[in-house]
């Protein structure tokens, strides 16, 4: 995490004091349902809950320098501002116990944080496409005209892909929210599964299944692939928003603003900085994914090798994400649309891409599809030579002169027929 790129509220999600907060917030909950079964005297939990204890996370890490132990380091700490009570905490558990429920309250709570940006990111897309149901431009693919789509059609695929990373944001969310209260191996030893389902309840978890000593980390790959989808589809729409900023196709741009400067040397210059950080920044969150994969396979019951992994990808993955979402919204709020600019590339291609609709035609008449091909191709490829316009040269091919009338020619070209399931479309990615 780099201040750049973290907003204020993950700084705070990942900060010593609050991580060292939640496993107080979860020795007390199990301390509690220790309560409950009479493992522990009555009133424990509660009596340190009203002490209010000021951890102090730099007296925490001179402790752990000796001990060579964050978590004997957090309890030696703990005893020290709680007193006598605090023997009563960590009562048949072991570290992971505390480290593997606190780490899922954090993902939840990051998750929760980044599922609220993403409704607004989805918001800002389904106001923009609807704003351009009917702006026409061209689509491409392989970078060159195809056939006409509308600019909200495009804005509209990007938010029906961010609406599927949502989904499964939510479904990671659920898989993470799982915690362990179990002893060392995660066979209860000197607890019981009711101490661990009253505990975790209570911090809003679930047990894990069969935990061993840790909670199994194909949950947390989960989330990590879940992130670095949302910021692969934050990275195609960035992407797109370069391609259509460049001077020569010049559709859309990011927002200038006054006072803004685009390059040292040139002052003429009006760069797409934010889309580029974008795409930039997503690879930072999809490299978190093959840590998190390679972090599934940990040695018999457990081993620490994914620990400090995790403390890297946990805040890095989620604060950077968090920030793009930020970000992305801001850009397509911003975005400046120029449908002018559309139509004249769209004019520009000569009515070329009404190609597919003189093939069908063709066929319809009878025609073979592929002897159909061939002739449209000829019209079109002297159209590209600049010989004679793509209609034009259609008229006048004495093959499909032979097989369509002028009027069949003109009804091919009809830009309203090629854009005519486009709110449907539209409608279905608003609405899904």
């Amino acid at each position: 995490m780099i201040p750049r790129y973290t907003p204020s509220d993950f700084e705070e999600l990942w900060s010593p004091a609050t991580r060292f907060s939640t496993w107080l917030e979860v020795e007390l909950a199990a301390c509690a349902a220790m309560e409950a079964e009479g493992l522990v005297p009555a009133g424990v939990a509660e009596g340190i809950r009203a002490k209010r204890l000021s951890l102090d996370p730099a007296r925490i890490e001179a402790i752990e320098r000796t001990v060579k132990h964050d978590v004997i380091a957090f309890l030696t700490h703990v005893e020290e501002l709680a007193g006598e009570d605090a023997r009563w905490l960590h009562r048949g558990m072991t570290s992971s116990d505390v480290l593997d429920t606190s780490l899922a309250l954090l993902l939840v709570r990051a998750a929760d944080l980044l599922a609220a940006r993403l409704d607004k990111l989805c918001d800002a897309l389904a106001r923009r496409a609807d704003e351009h149901r009917r702006t026409p431009m061209i689509g491409r693919s392989h970078g060159i005209a195809a056939e006409p789509i509308t600019f909200g059609l495009a804005l509209a695929g990007h938010l029906a892909e961010m609406k599927r990373g949502r989904a499964r944001l939510r479904a990671a969310r659920e898989a993470i929210a799982v915690g362990k209260i179990a002893g060392a191996v995660g066979t209860y030893a000197h607890l019981s599964p009711r101490i661990e389902e009253r505990a975790l309840a209570a911090l809003g978890l679930r047990p894990e299944t069969v935990s061993t000593q840790v909670v199994a980390r194909d949950r947390h790959a989960e989330l990590f692939a879940a992130l670095s989808l949302v910021a692969a589809g934050i990275e195609r729409l960035a992407t797109n928003v370069r391609h259509w900023q460049r001077t020569e196709v010049r559709e859309a741009e990011e927002r200038f603003t006054v006072g803004q400067k685009g390059s040292s040397a040139m002052p003429h210059k009006r760069n797409p900085i934010l889309s580029e950080n974008l795409c930039g920044l997503a690879r930072v969150v999809r490299a978190a994914v093959i840590p998190a994969l390679e972090n599934v396979p940990l040695w018999h019951e457990r081993d620490i090798s994914h620990s400090s992994v995790e403390r890297m990808i946990a805040p890095d993955a989620t604060s950077t994400l968090g920030f793009m979402l930020d970000r992305a919204a801001g850009l397509v709020d911003g975005l400046v649309v120029y449908p002018e600019r559309m139509r004249e590339n769209l004019d520009r291609t000569g009515e070329l891409f009404f190609s597919e609709a003189v093939l069908l035609s063709l066929v319809q008449k009878g025609r073979p599809r592929q002897a159909a091909y061939e002739l449209v191709q000829r019209c079109a490829m002297r159209a590209i030579a600049g010989e004679g316009r793509f209609r034009d040269n259609l008229a006048a091919d004495p093959d499909v002169a032979a097989l369509l009338a002028p009027d069949e020619i003109a009804r091919c070209f009809d830009l309203d027929h090629a854009l005519s399931h486009v709110d449907a479309i539209i409608d279905r990615a608003l609405r899904d």
